[in-house]
């Protein structure tokens, strides 16, 4: 297949998956109030009694709705845009390569979902109950309700991707830019590259930090022992 014929198929892909989340867009709008109440239980969670979620802006709830409805389309439509991309590349692989990625759709999917329950029952819970009692004691917090929806579902989205580190490096290997035996050399400093992440995105808390650095090391070796079993099994 000649350039132009796979930027024809690069396009007609964009355009696919772009439809998919509209789609995913208009179905999760339907949703939007059950989606923010669902984001808002672990910020109400960690308010005391006398503290209350507010918003300032005439526009606020309903661009928040909005903004929710379209992260929350790209979150439920994954399956499906990920099988856009899949095949797209599929072409480009070997039947071997094709009988090995395959499951790895799937695991993609159920990684992208683990990375957003993480973020909704572990990050936000620790986080919101850190951030909001530290300091100064007598001091109310009034969260405002379009920063936060915005917030915490960008904050899900980003774990969700996050959380396709064993797929980056799988994909990686396929293209044979890293090895398992370039993964193992460099191991220690990706654990000190990944600890320093973890201290940027999460509070200055050493538990906190700890909850998303361990999280990220076992990605990493999930993904490293994906390009060895991907070798071995090219090695038959």
């Amino acid at each position: 297949m000649e350039l132009h014929e796979h930027l024809k198929e690069l396009r007609l892909t964009c355009i696919k998956i772009a439809l998919i989340i509209f789609v995913g867009f208009i179905i999760c709008s339907s949703y939007g109030d059950q989606i923010a109440s669902f984001l808002l239980i672990p910020l109400r969670d960690a308010l005391k009694p006398n503290e209350q979620i507010i918003f300032t802006g005439i526009l606020d709830k309903i661009i928040s709705f909005f903004q929710i409805s379209f992260y929350a389309s790209i979150i439920f439509s994954s399956p499906f845009w990920t099988f856009q991309i899949w095949s797209f590349i599929k072409p480009a692989l070997y039947e071997k390569e094709i009988r090995l990625v395959r499951p790895f759709i799937i695991i993609s999917f159920l990684l992208f979902l683990s990375g957003v329950l993480f973020g909704y029952y572990v990050v936000f819970p620790s986080t919101f109950s850190l951030l909001l009692n530290f300091g100064v004691s007598d001091v109310l917090a009034m969260p405002n309700l379009k920063t936060y929806l915005i917030f915490s579902i960008k904050v899900l989205v980003f774990l969700g991707f996050i959380f396709q580190f064993p797929m980056v490096i799988f994909i990686l290997g396929l293209l044979n830019i890293v090895s398992y035996q370039s993964l193992k050399k460099t191991r220690p400093y990706t654990y000190i590259g990944l600890a320093i992440i973890s201290a940027i995105f999460t509070p200055p808390d050493v538990l906190t930090m700890l909850c998303l650095w361990i999280p990220l090391i076992i990605l990493f070796e999930i993904g490293t022992m994906s390009v060895y079993i991907r070798t071995k099994f090219l090695s038959k």
